[in-house]
């Protein structure tokens, strides 16, 4: 079931709740410039193997409210903690990929990892985002012709090779979010960092990376690797950006194994 959570006055984020009765919870945080539809090959699957999952899109992306403001760390994070407690939810596992990997960082470390039991973190753009140049790149391009900027995301995302009408359903999902917020989020992602925050981390992390990602290179997951001490690295060995829908079968075992 579908439903909204107010974070802030006049804020209200869309939350997808599947199999609420489940025996374990997973909360899953997208990446940018996507929303929880990203996840559509856990959600067909993991409920019916007793999971209970939480999709959240983030203010300005998906279905959720497109407020002017709010695109930091610290605030997708306290949006998560608001929906968290909205939901009386502890004891899960937290998910975030990309950007939503750099988000659930920062929870961990601002709220201690509150109700979090597990975290995984899937081609998690930390502990840095964009460099300068590509960001500012990403940037112009945004602010000039929004869809051609969707379209090289789209193109770049994935190792494996997608069919035309994925490739537009995955474009149309990336043209969901605001345009202002698509940019504030590539400004986030080349001028804040977790560096600090990943130190804190001290749950169960388990680490899925794409060998051939395109976006977050395979170095950074191995950084992530040696600074959170009770983390498990599995590379993806033909997986792009996507694991999550790339080796979409492995991906979801391994999930429901570390779960």
């Amino acid at each position: 079931m579908g439903y909204f959570v107010t974070v802030e006055q006049g804020v209200n984020l869309y939350v997808e709740d599947i199999n609420p009765g489940g025996s374990k919870t997973l909360v899953f945080i997208h990446g940018w410039p996507l929303s929880h539809k990203q996840f559509e090959y856990q959600f067909d699957v993991l409920p019916s193997m007793g999971y209970r999952c939480i999709g959240i899109d983030w203010r300005g992306f998906g279905k959720s409210d497109k407020p002017f403001s709010g695109y930091t760390y610290n605030r997708l994070a306290d949006d998560i903690r608001m929906i968290v407690d909205a939901l009386q939810l502890y004891n899960f596992t937290l998910l975030g990929h990309s950007t939503g990997g750099a988000i659930a960082i920062r929870y961990m470390s601002r709220y201690n990892g509150y109700g979090v039991s597990k975290l995984v973190l899937v081609d998690a753009a930390a502990p840095t985002g964009f460099s300068k140049e590509t960001a500012d790149n990403l940037l112009t391009e945004t602010l000039h012709d929004r869809p051609k900027m969707m379209q090289g995301v789209t193109d770049t995302f994935f190792f494996q090779y997608v069919t035309g009408a994925f490739s537009d359903w995955f474009f149309q999902m990336g043209l969901e979010a605001a345009g202002w917020s698509t940019a504030a989020v590539i400004v986030l992602l080349r001028d804040e960092n977790v560096h600090e925050d990943v130190l804190k981390i001290t749950v169960p992390t388990l680490i899925i990376h794409g060998v051939h990602d395109k976006v977050i290179p395979f170095a950074q997951a191995e950084e992530l690797h040696k600074k959170i001490r009770n983390s498990y690295l599995v590379p993806f060995q033909y997986s792009g950006h996507g694991p999550f829908w790339e080796e979409r079968d492995k991906f979801n075992q391994l999930l429901a194994q570390f779960v």
